[in-house]
């Protein structure tokens, strides 16, 4: 299989202006997710996706591989479509631009889930266990079925544990998708599910259309950056794993 990584990368966002060209120790955060992509030496080829200027130069002044969208985009799904529609490429992995602190092995489990040829789409989950998480509706939790598939996405707190006793475990849900390029471009040609938009959830989508999402079990991955405070916790890591 030929896997790339692709980064959507939009400039302006509703709760952190520019995140993505805020300086993380002494690269944008949008260099060190590029460049810990690339360092995983997992993918055929990385490309950054965007619709800035000054993210496309940052990328390419450091030797990366950056792509200007042709046209606005609602989702960074339909911008890395966009994007390798014309590629050939068999999984597209979607890393999110806010998503400095790439693992490694978090992204290999989740493209060995591509050996299962049943498998057109996946992503990542892991346990939590604080009760704030579980209740707050900015931690998306994932509930799956005995086939590591995903049953539903929630910003609710599910499973309701209405007996305590029982051994349950709550995941919360990884941005990080894999899709089989063919799933990836069905995907944006289908109408928003009204579950979608109940709980603005995209994935929500897919599974009302009956496409399947393989889940795998990883660690806690890093600190997404959506808030100023998330870039003070980012700086604070990054200058824990340097010394």
């Amino acid at each position: 299989m030929k896997i790339v990584a692709v980064i959507p990368a939009r400039y302006a966002a509703t709760r952190f202006p520019a995140k993505l060209m805020q300086m993380l120790g002494d690269k944008p955060v949008i260099l060190h997710t590029y460049l810990n992509t690339v360092a995983t030496g997992l993918f055929a080829d990385v490309f950054v996706v965007t619709d800035s200027e000054l993210i496309f130069s940052e990328i390419m002044n450091a030797g990366g591989k950056a792509i200007m969208s042709k046209q606005p985009h609602e989702s960074g799904t339909d911008r890395i479509a966009e994007a390798v529609a014309d590629m050939n490429v068999d999984v597209v992995i979607n890393v999110q631009g806010d998503e400095p602190f790439v693992d490694t092995l978090a992204l290999k489990k989740l493209i060995e889930l591509f050996s299962d040829t049943d498998v057109q789409v996946a992503s990542l989950m892991h346990e939590i266990t604080d009760e704030q998480m579980i209740l707050d509706p900015n931690c998306v939790k994932v509930v799956v079925n005995k086939k590591m598939d995903a049953m539903y996405f929630s910003r609710s707190a599910v499973p309701y544990k209405r007996d305590a006793t029982i051994q349950q475990p709550v995941y919360k849900h990884i941005g990080i998708y894999g899709y089989r390029k063919e799933s990836l471009l069905q995907f944006i040609h289908l109408a928003p599910s009204s579950l979608e938009l109940t709980e603005k959830l995209e994935q929500l989508r897919l599974l009302d259309y009956g496409i399947p999402i393989r889940m795998a079990v990883t660690r806690p991955w890093g600190v997404s950056v959506d808030t100023p405070d998330d870039l003070r916790r980012a700086n604070d890591l990054l200058k824990e794993t340097e010394k």
